[in-house]
């Protein structure tokens, strides 16, 4: 390790290229604690401690939305719209055209449609959680001026956080938005652990040491998913050329990982998940007793534990089988094999082949869905068991954690690789 990270330092361009997107992180960490002029964030902050939902959005927001600051949305609108269109290309066939078969100029137009899209959605959020916010009391009397004034604000701050991400993704080193997620999910983790220690119960002294280990197994169960593949052996006819080559066949695989859908489901699961309990926050309120008794209800219903955490594990069971089906396709996968002189063995080129891909996507999807989904209602499993509330957020953000570390090592990695073959 010691050894890898002097040779990253003696490379001139990925050790500025490290040193950027810790700049970067940098301005976006200050960026996070500047706030929305006209708000007083001192209660909000003790508000936002002790409720849970508002923490759960706070920690995507990298402590942005606790502080009310420029930032306060962080990349959540950014994810909503690229989700909007990943849905969008299995309704509209041009759109899956524009992002998958016409090249590099295709998908620029997607992404670009992306940012637009992002900038109502990032207005309706910010309005409906200046909404919610007053609604709670957290807020006084609000003028027009001062509602333009946060939603232009806090959309310019979405799009400005979105501009970063890109800045970064352009380095080659992972993905910008995972990364800013990624900061603002650790950000937290030394005001846990200050919590933790301040808190310090010797009689909890078994308690704490489960969890840890729990935490070490969470981490190694996280990473064998996500490097975790299903080998599909293929074999190539081999081609003749001229005198050379002895016929006969190459072997090779096709390999499925077992969790293709990465962190979006979990991301697609909460954020549906926390939707009805804003609404309800908002409309509870209202003057008319019909509205306000159906969204107290229904608050109530989001705030057990038992019906929020069932709910949101087939959430993220479903939405990682649905964006598995988005991003794989079988039929193009056995047509491309077919084209290329290629075969799984014992099964006939065509619709057999589609059909076995079926077949093996939907049991390895199956194992990754259900890790996914307990991963996500680990939080609460810990909690019922411990009884600790500093860790209602600990699955999620770990998964996201580990996931972008992996991808970064690996960019790194790619990156180290190809200066050897330079010296070579």
């Amino acid at each position: 390790m010691f050894e890898k990270l002097i040779r990253i330092f003696k490379a001139k361009d990925l050790r500025n290229k490290i040193l950027f997107i810790a700049g970067v992180l940098i301005v976006y960490r200050l960026a996070a604690n500047i706030p929305i002029p006209g708000v007083d964030t001192s209660r909000i902050r003790d508000f936002f401690d002790s409720n849970q939902l508002f923490s759960f959005l706070n920690m995507f927001s990298g402590g942005g939305l606790k502080n009310i600051s420029i930032v306060m949305l962080g990349v959540g609108p950014y994810i909503t719209a690229s989700i909007i269109m990943q849905l969008m290309t299995m309704i509209f066939p041009s759109l899956e055209k524009m992002n998958k078969e016409d090249g590099e100029a295709g998908r620029q137009k997607f992404n670009m449609i992306t940012r637009y899209l992002t900038v109502p959605l990032a207005a309706i959020q910010s309005f409906g959680m200046i909404a919610l916010l007053k609604s709670q009391g957290m807020m006084g009397d609000l003028t027009i001026f001062n509602y333009i004034l946060i939603v232009v604000t806090a959309t310019a701050g979405t799009i400005f956080l979105m501009w970063l991400g890109e800045l970064i993704t352009e380095k080659g080193i992972g993905n910008g938005v995972s990364i800013l997620i990624f900061a603002g999910i650790v950000i937290a983790l030394p005001s846990t652990v200050k919590q933790i220690i301040a808190t310090w119960d010797p009689t909890q002294a078994l308690t704490y040491l489960g969890f840890l280990v729990l935490s070490i197994m969470t981490v190694a169960g996280i990473v064998i998913s996500n490097e975790g593949t299903r080998n599909i052996p293929i074999t190539f006819a081999r081609r003749m050329r001229g005198d050379t080559g002895a016929g006969g066949s190459v072997e090779s695989h096709l390999p499925l990982k077992v969790n293709q859908a990465g962190v979006i489901p979990i991301i697609f699961a909460m954020s549906i998940m926390l939707f009805p309990g804003m609404i309800s926050g908002v409309l509870a309120n209202v003057s008319n007793p019909t509205i306000a008794g159906i969204a107290g209800k229904t608050a109530d219903l989001f705030a057990n534990q038992w019906f929020y955490g069932i709910s949101y594990f087939v959430l993220v069971v479903a939405f990682t089988f649905f964006y598995t089906a988005v991003t794989f396709d079988p039929k193009s996968v056995a047509e491309n094999l077919q084209r290329q002189g290629g075969f799984i063995a014992n099964i006939r080129p065509g619709e057999p082949t589609v059909e076995y891909l079926n077949y093996i996507v939907n049991r390895v999807t199956l194992s990754g869905a259900l890790f996914l989904g307990f991963i996500a209602v680990l939080p609460f499993i810990v909690q019922g068991i411990t009884g600790i509330q500093t860790l209602t957020i600990g699955g999620t953000g770990v998964l996201i954690v580990v996931a972008v570390v992996i991808e970064m090592i690996k960019q790194i990695e790619a990156q180290l690789v190809m200066r050897d073959y330079d010296g070579l």
